[in-house]
């Protein structure tokens, strides 16, 4: 019995520290999946595209950037109080429709948690605050 409870707590800490890993991701990966949102978002100066900059978009308020004109759902966040923090732009990453149904953002989403995962490394690792 005890050799099974702990074949048990074996896997399930297996399991835990890999998905812990995968949180985590990879920058130069996440760096890699930037290069479709670039097109839109610029990430190394505070100007705007056809979307917002990302300069600083972890941990900032939703809808704040100045002189972007925002969809209401985003603007209505931003009111709100709602931050860009790790999970609500993994569920904005994943389906952006599901997030802001009235956003302008047309690109469908990223599927794959891991890319998720690295994609936010990427954002997290050149987050400082735009001047």
């Amino acid at each position: 019995m005890q050799f099974i409870s702990s074949v048990i707590f074996a896997t399930l800490f297996a399991s835990a520290v890999s998905s812990a890993a995968l949180a985590e991701g990879d920058v130069a990966k996440g760096a890699n999946q930037f290069k479709k949102c670039g097109a839109c978002h610029a990430i190394d100066k505070p100007i705007n595209k056809v979307g917002p900059h990302v300069m600083g978009v972890v941990g900032r308020k939703v809808g704040a950037i100045e002189g972007y004109s925002y969809s209401a759902d985003l603007k209505a966040m931003g009111e709100a109080g709602k931050l860009w923090d790790e999970s609500l732009l993994d569920q904005y990453l994943e389906n952006p429709k599901k997030i802001a149904p009235k956003g302008k953002m047309s690109f469908g989403g990223i599927k794959k948690p891991e890319d998720r995962a690295d994609l936010l490394a990427y954002l997290k690792s050149v987050s400082a605050p735009a001047p």
